[in-house]
């Protein structure tokens, strides 16, 4: 496998791991009684941590600065079309501080993604040998 399949291999595979996070964050963001932190503010924080590690994990491989941008606002726009959603299941609410959290979470990630913050798809990718099956 030439370096460049790999690369667009692991790409695809690190796209599909990262589509399975938003379908994660769906599924809890729409069932009646999500897990939740025993902590004050727990679900603030889990808000943040979500959005936050799905805009880290789609910034390893959104480099560029369009893509970037768009994934950030792909990931806003989950976030409030969920409290939206939550809003007409009848048994969860809408919350100004729960998009607030989920913002806060993809700005964070933003800013902490590549060149900034550590390049882990690119380090994957240079253990990953040419000729390797991935």
């Amino acid at each position: 496998m030439t370096p460049s399949a790999a690369r667009a291999r692991l790409r695809r595979i690190w796209i599909v791991i990262g589509w399975i996070g938003v379908g994660v964050v769906v599924y809890f963001s729409l069932i009646p009684r999500p897990p939740e932190l025993d902590i004050e503010q727990g679900d603030k924080i889990q808000h943040f941590l979500a959005y936050g590690s799905l805009m880290l994990w789609f910034g390893q491989v959104m480099t560029t600065p369009p893509s970037r941008r768009l994934s950030g606002l792909l990931l806003v726009i989950l976030g409030v079309g969920l409290e939206v959603a939550q809003s007409f299941t009848g048994y969860r609410s809408y919350s100004y501080a729960d998009m607030a959290a989920n913002t806060t979470g993809v700005l964070i990630g933003w800013a902490l993604s590549p060149p900034r913050g550590p390049q882990v798809f690119e380090r994957m990718l240079s253990r990953f040998a040419p000729g390797r099956v991935l």
